[in-house]
């Protein structure tokens, strides 16, 4: 129930300035409350903004250092690239041949003439414009020279589909791709892969193949078996029923017959493209730890305080925001997450990795910690010495990255990086939670549904304490109205 509010009226006073007056004291309670919340708020964010950094670090090492593939990179010289592509796949040395190509592998074909031009293949097959079939029907396909009986089963309904329907469900299902020319009537299908063989069409239960001359001893049914490639590798003679071929790690592409002729091929690495990957990691390794490195280090500004409402009215908007920047800092100040994951990661960068061959150190390929100590740990590359070290062996510098020991100091240094960063985000999201995390899941979150809580609280302290204020002033413009009544009846009774 709110309190009637006489104001001034026996008095002379300004009550409503006054009480106002009052209530701002009273409102520099929940300012404060609200400031905290922000100040929480930012912190929150800068929590994830740090996590997701982490996670692109993250990224960034299994995408580029992480894999062997980034370093079996090779520049692959060809004689007659028009017969040839060679391709590295996963072979870690450096390797040459020579190939002739006999016979390319092709695929088998049928062209089968229904002899008809009048069949739209998107009217119902029961339909006179169609090939007027009827009743369930079921055909069976098969290729690679497998007879009929072993290929897939399709069953179809004339009554409820055309012979594009059919057509669609044979492409999408048995392996051969079919086409039919409204114009001659024709009829095409050859298979998707290459290979010695035939394809093999049957009509299980009615006439849709026979219909369409497509099965075998059909009239004018035109058939093309399907070879495989021949070609004499390094002096063997091979087969395959692919003109795409894997040998020792190197995929081989057949372009065209040579008639006899070789056509070699060599490999070299590709440094450049392994040098720029590794140069990759040590940029983003480096704007890491600076980022890191400068938020703990950045005290917060007793001065700068997150703005209130009223303050923000008074201020233009750019005047806010560099106010913010100030107020803003220091949210993250002496973290001691990210303070044991700084530690932790300058060991996993300069610790040698233990193995096979001995020890191990990015030091070794040129790559070292940074002498100035203002400089956080920064990686500083000897780009000449990292080019011949992988000139001369990356798969060296793979095994220091990603060796998989059982110990930590068998570990390659990029495992250890990643379970650093794994460790200090699950660390982080403790205390700040994700984007979709509730509020009870996380501190920060806790903290401020408990700051929410205060909020109200003195939001409706500060109703309670206004109507005291009124109620108060209320009671003394009566009493003084009041007393100003008996006056003027005293002085009247002296004037009678």
């Amino acid at each position: 129930m709110s309190t009637m509010r006489v104001g001034g009226l026996a008095s002379g006073m300004d009550t409503e300035s006054i009480v106002k007056s009052l209530m701002e004291v009273e409102q520099m309670k929940v300012d404060k409350l609200k400031q905290n919340k922000t100040y929480l708020e930012w912190q929150r964010d800068d929590y994830r903004e740090m996590n997701t950094m982490l996670l692109n670090f993250d990224q960034t090492i299994f995408d580029g250092v992480f894999r062997q593939s980034t370093f079996t990179k090779k520049t692959v010289d060809v004689s007659d690239s028009t017969a040839l592509s060679v391709k590295n796949i996963n072979s870690t040395s450096e390797f040459t041949g020579s190939i002739s190509i006999e016979q390319l592998a092709t695929g088998s074909r049928l062209v089968g003439d229904s002899g008809r031009t009048d069949i739209d293949p998107n009217t119902l097959l029961n339909s006179a414009t169609s090939l007027n079939l009827s009743g369930t029907q079921t055909i069976r396909v098969a290729t690679q020279g497998k007879p009929a009986s072993e290929g897939v089963e399709i069953s179809f309904d004339p009554t409820k589909e055309s012979l594009n329907d059919v057509i669609n469900k044979i492409n999408s299902k048995t392996g051969v791709s079919m086409y039919f020319d409204q114009a001659t009537g024709k009829i095409g299908v050859s298979a998707d892969e290459t290979g010695a063989g035939n394809i093999s069409l049957e009509d299980s239960t009615g006439t849709l193949f026979s219909s369409l001359n497509l099965t075998a001893g059909s009239t004018n049914l035109q058939t093309t078996d399907g070879n495989n490639a021949r070609f004499t590798y390094n002096g063997l003679q091979l087969e395959r029923s692919s003109n795409t071929v894997s040998i020792n790690g190197v995929e081989l592409t057949l372009k065209k017959e040579t008639s006899g002729a070789e056509v070699t091929y060599s490999s070299t690495t590709d440094t450049d493209s392994i040098l720029k990957e590794v140069v990759k990691f040590v940029d983003e390794y480096n704007k890491l730890i600076e980022k890191m490195g400068d938020e703990v280090k950045e005290r917060r500004s007793k001065e700068y305080k997150p703005l209130t409402d009223m303050e923000r009215e008074g201020l233009s908007e750019d005047e806010i925001k560099k106010w913010e920047e100030q107020a803003r800092k220091g949210t993250l100040y002496g973290d001691n997450n990210l303070s044991s994951a700084l530690n932790k990661m300058r060991v996993d960068i300069y610790s040698s990795v233990q193995g096979n061959s001995g020890l191990a150190s990015l030091a070794e390929f040129g790559i070292k910690t940074s002498s100035n100590y203002l400089e956080q740990g920064k990686l500083i590359i000897d780009e000449d010495k990292l080019r011949q070290a992988i000139s001369d062996d990356p798969n060296k510098l793979y095994e220091t990255f990603m060796a998989d020991g059982v110990t930590d100091a068998e570990q390659g240094i990029a495992r250890r990086l990643r379970d650093t960063v794994k460790d200090t985000m699950g660390a982080i999201e403790q205390k700040a939670g994700k984007t979709s995390s509730g509020n009870d899941s996380f501190t920060i979150g806790r903290n401020l549904k408990n700051v929410d809580r205060q909020i109200d609280n003195w939001e409706q302290r500060l109703i309670d304490i206004e109507d005291r204020y009124w109620r108060q002033f209320t009671a003394m413009e009566k009493m003084i109205q009041q007393s100003n009544s008996q006056s003027s009846y005293i002085m009247s009774q002296f004037y009678q």
